[in-house]
């Protein structure tokens, strides 16, 4: 007689939660139509009607700043207002198709239509070419936008991206990187850092640190700030060897060069230079996949004595809790350069614990489109 074992249930549907069965509400055709036209709902209706908008137009805002910041249309507008045709002068475009352009400047807060129709610069215009790196950033997306073309491509992995040409140190190809590439992305680092060595040095206080080891410190602009904000503090920037050529007459202007020593090679293959109590990594970790990640906090564990100290300042994911800096502009970035990635400060921390680091805090950012910062030490227990 054979016994037939009767078959697994099935697992039955699980039913939908109330969050679910609002979203389904919400999704319907109808009420939307209803909810813009009631009055308890048609306020927070439009809000969300005009948010998603906002979205969907993004691209063409991007490209809209793209235009005005390669046609100097800000900077020539600082010397005082101007009409269409005077602005179109120069450009190869004609003014009809010029008042487009400064129509949705206007629209976007950077420039101001004033009454007899010419325009003028707006305070938010003015503060982005106060921005240090700002308008490098903004001309250098044109790389990230060719990349993103088919973001559904990029996300599976089937775009040759061209980010990954003009950031290749994070391959760790030191021998094949071309000098000018080298000094074209250092030299984009060094303008973008101001702002990030500013928040850095807010929300992490140097007091008593001695020698400092800034790692992958590019063209010395968080070592120059930090030795401002330190006068006592030695400084030992290391970094690729075409990079620290080019910081050294950058330091010697800065008139630091006798505090601030330059050591070549790549934390990757060469040992880090032993002496300092406390190592920065100013927008380094993010550059790089988890095994590089792991590698460098042990070395640089190893490298510090008893009580020294790790700074780590980068772009951060918010987590449990995304933010829109970190999960949507660097987690794509990042994405694009096909090795790197936002990690949360959570994440980070767990990194760090498991290179041997504690006492590891991450004050709450100040700016997170910025930077977030964490710290941590090294404390030795005896047996």
């Amino acid at each position: 007689m054979t016994v037939t074992a009767d078959p697994p249930p099935v697992p039955r549907a699980k039913a939908p939660g109330l969050g679910t069965r609002i979203a389904r509400l919400i999704a319907r055709p109808g009420f939307q139509s209803w909810a813009a036209r009631n009055i308890l709902t048609r306020r927070i209706a439009r809000r969300e009607g005009a948010e998603l908008f906002d979205l969907v137009q993004g691209f063409v805002k991007s490209q809209v700043l793209y235009a005005l910041v390669e046609l100097r249309v800000l900077h020539r507008l600082m010397s005082g207002p101007q009409t269409t045709g005077a602005l179109a002068q120069g450009t190869g475009i004609t003014p009809d198709r010029m008042l487009r352009l400064l129509q949705a400047g206007a629209a976007l807060g950077l420039l101001k239509r004033r009454r007899g129709g010419d325009f003028a610069i707006a305070r938010k215009g003015a503060a982005l070419l106060g921005v240090p790196g700002l308008e490098q950033m903004i001309r250098h997306h044109d790389v990230l936008y060719r990349d993103m073309a088919d973001p559904v491509a990029l996300l599976r992995g089937e775009v040759e991206t061209e980010l990954a040409e003009f950031w290749p140190y994070v391959f760790g190809a030191q021998g094949a990187i071309d000098p000018d590439v080298t000094s074209t992305y250092s030299d984009l680092m060094a303008q973008s850092q101001g702002l990030v060595a500013q928040d850095t040095l807010r929300a992490v206080s140097l007091s008593g640190v001695r020698h400092l080891l800034d790692i992958g410190g590019g063209f010395g602009a968080f070592a120059t700030a930090a030795a401002r904000a330190e006068p006592g503090m030695k400084v030992t920037l290391f970094d690729l060897p075409h990079v620290v050529d080019a910081a050294r007459p950058r330091l010697v202007e800065a008139g630091l060069s006798d505090r601030i020593i330059t050591a070549a090679g790549s934390f990757r293959d060469d040992p880090l230079p032993m002496g300092a109590d406390a190592v920065s990594l100013i927008r380094v970790l993010y550059d790089h996949e988890d095994a590089t990640v792991s590698a460098l906090l042990s070395k640089t564990f190893d490298a510090l004595p008893d009580g020294g100290r790790l700074i780590v300042s980068e772009p951060m994911s918010g987590g449990a809790a995304p933010e829109p800096a970190g999960d949507v502009y660097f987690a794509f970035y990042t994405l694009a350069m096909r090795t790197g990635t936002v990690r949360s400060a959570s994440r980070i921390a767990e990194m760090c614990k498991a290179a041997g680091f504690d006492q590891i805090a991450s004050p709450r950012p100040a700016r997170p489109y910025v930077t977030s910062t964490l710290t941590a030490r090294k404390t030795v227990r005896s047996a």
